[in-house]
Order: structure tokens, then sequence, then C-alpha cells
């Protein structure tokens, strides 16, 4: 499927990837292409919708500058899905919740996190030089932490939200686990330190922008590279986060089912973040916020909804998409508008067949809030090939 629409930016224009926008989204990305420092145009996904400042799907390319916004506070936010081999006759519903429980407790979820004998702390000794870099340069980044050590028991926790840990089955009915989480407590406090120095650089200058959640932070000044170093190392943990959680997640597993391995090398894959890449014949920044990498050949994940289908794709490296492709199905609607209109009992009629939580707590996580993911999946086949289906037979929610 090619690009369904364009919209014409007053720098670039806008290429979409979806017939379907809502119109605050389209103000967003018309916003985004009308500042100097965006190369060629701003790409907009199948499943994008309306965030902060920037669209979540988008893929905005710049020019010796970086929006912080755009990348967002929940850095490094991505998936790690690998298949194992377990297969469906292996599991039944009783065992499955049990497994459920068994992950409830050995993960934390929400705002919980790990202590005592549990906290990873050999995992999270890599990061703590790099982090103590950029205190000393920043030292305003450790005001309002009461827990200094939050990083380090965070380290392999879930988190809340839309963040997932799920079982699913392909279409072997070979088992596969997946989960979606970041770089929790202090990617949000780096990502939203910088972007309130991004504001202040933007006011020093006077800048003139469309949205101020779109204020940028130039190369060749402080803040940009100690941004760059920061937001590289919240990625990076972001990425052991998912990993660490992996490892967890397995030897749940391992405690409930009889010796299986992991037969494919584990898909780890950001949706969040920034990256300095080559297009168009320009070396550039681009920042995909909620979006994934989608090389030619390279492996990624795309989740649907509690209770809808996944892939395991494979790009095709598309120019015109900067080599991206959609990171989901994404909302259709705020999480407020899906409390309003759907009940517990809509939950467990669209979560049939899925062990999962079906309480009021996450109707906002109800299928019936976001785009049809097979719709999404759709308007991308110019960009993407499906290498596997996956359907969830558990979910456990942040």
């Amino acid at each position: 499927m090619p690009i369904l629409q364009t919209i014409e930016g007053r720098e670039v224009p806008v290429k979409v990837w979806t017939g379907e926008i809502e119109a605050s989204a389209r103000q967003q990305l018309a916003n985004i292409a009308q500042l100097p420092i965006v190369h060629h145009h701003v790409a907009a996904m199948p499943d994008v919708h309306t965030g902060i400042g920037a669209t979540v799907g988008s893929v905005i390319a710049t020019k010796k500058a970086i929006i912080p916004a755009a990348v967002g506070v929940d850095i490094g936010c991505g998936m790690i899905a690998a298949r194992t081999s377990i297969s469906a006759d292996a599991l039944n519903e009783k065992l499955l919740r049990q497994i459920f429980d068994q992950i409830s407790r050995d993960v934390p979820v929400g705002r919980d996190q790990y202590s005592g004998r549990d906290v990873p702390t050999e995992a999270a000794r890599p990061f703590a030089p790099g982090l103590e870099r950029i205190y000393a340069k920043h030292p305003g980044l450790r005001k309002g932490v009461a827990n200094a050590n939050a990083w380090v028991c965070q380290l392999g926790t879930l988190g809340g939200g839309n963040h997932f840990i799920e079982l699913c089955l392909d279409e072997a009915d070979r088992v596969w686990v997946m989960l979606h989480s970041g770089s929790r407590g202090i990617g949000n406090r780096i990502g939203s330190y910088f972007i309130a120095l991004a504001r202040e650089d933007m006011a020093r200058l006077d800048a003139h922008l469309p949205d101020n959640d779109l204020a940028y932070l130039s190369e060749g000044t402080r803040h940009f590279d100690d941004y760059v170093e920061a937001v590289s190392w919240a990625q990076g943990y972001a990425r052991e986060n998912r990993n660490e959680m992996m490892r967890r997640v397995l030897a749940a597993l391992a405690r409930h089912l009889p010796p299986f391995e992991v037969t494919t090398e584990a898909v780890n894959c950001h949706h969040n973040y920034v990256a300095r890449e080559r297009h168009y014949g320009t070396d550039v920044w681009v920042t995909r916020k909620g979006a994934i990498r989608a090389g030619r050949g390279e492996l990624g994940i795309i989740p649907g909804s509690m209770g809808a289908k996944s892939y395991i794709v494979r790009g095709k490296g598309n120019p015109e998409s900067f080599e991206s492709c959609a990171h989901g199905a994404g909302r259709r609607m705020s999480r407020t508008e899906a409390k309003k209109t759907f009940t517990s009992a809509d939950l467990a009629q669209q979560t049939r067949g899925v062990v999962c939580r079906k309480d009021v707590g996450v109707v906002d996580e109800i299928p019936g809030a976001y785009k049809d993911i097979d719709e999404v999946m759709a308007n991308q086949t110019d960009l993407v090939e499906v290498v596997h289906t996956l359907r969830q037979v558990l979910c456990v929610k942040g």
C-alpha cells in the first residue's frame, strides 16, 4: 500500500500512510512541518494519533537538532520477543493462570520495584558510571528523586499504562514470550529535564514555535551534547530493562513447565527513540515517536491491543518512511474516553480466551480503544512483510 495522503507543510510535506487521521494529529504534523530543522519530509505511520507536541506514530528527520519532547519521556520504550520450544498443547487454562500469577509475583508492575535480594545489582552495574557523569553535569536531575537507587531497583520492571508481558502462539502453535516497556522512572526524569531545558533555550532565542512542545536543542550547544549523552544512556537502559524482564519471565515459565529452550534470538527494538542515520544523502537525527526501524531485512515487532493479533515483521527499507513502520495498533480514543465508553463486561468479552485482568482498572486498555491492527498492517505492505502472526493467550498489564 503506497502513501495514502500528503499534507503540504510550510517547510516540508508530510507523507501519511493512512487515510484516517484526526484533526488534532493533522495539526501536529503540520506544526512539525513548519520547523526549519526538519529534513526532506515528515513520515506519519498507519497508527498515527495525537501526542504531546508531536504525533505518536511519526518519524521526524532533523538537521543538526533534536526535539526532546518528540522523543518523549518514555525514552527507549519498545518491545522484545522470543520464540520458545514450547507448543500450545503443553498449555491449558489452569496452567496459564498459574503462570500469570507467577509472573505477577516475580516481575513488579505499575509503581512497584525490586527490593532485597531481588534487586538486579549486577545487571545495573555497567550503567552506573555513565549515569554519574550525567549527574555531574546536571545536578538538577537528582532533584525530586526520593530514592537515588530507584533506577537500579526498577531495572527489569514493567511500569504502567500500555506496558505488558504476554505469552502468544504463532501460526505453528509455538509459544512466544513478548513484552513492552521502556526506561522507567529514570528515563522519565531525563526526558522531562531536557524538555524543560529546550523550552528555556528557545525562550532565550525568542524563537517563535507553532507549539512550545516542539522546542529543540541545536548541535554545538552544551545542552545538545549533554542530551545526546543522556538519551543514549536511557535508550541503553531501556533495552537492558527488557532483557532483564525477559530473563525473569522465562524463569517464571520454567517453574511450571517441562524443560524448554529459546529457539530464536530475541528481537529487541525501540519505538520511542532518536538515532543518527543517513537519509536522502544527508546525515540527520531520526526521531521515531511511536515507530520502529524497518531497514531492509531487519526484524521488528508490531503488537496489537490486548486480545488482538501481533506481528513479527521484516523491514523492506522503504526510503519514504525513513526505513520505518508502525509500532502497534495506535489509540483511536483517549484513556478517559475509553473509560466512559466501555465497561469491565466489554473488556471480558473483547479479551475472551486470554488470561488477563478483566477489571475496571484496565478498561482503558480495551481492544476497542485501539485502531484495527489488520487495517494498520494493510496500510504498510510497502514498509514491512509479515514473518509471524501471533495471538495472545496470556497478558500481564502494567
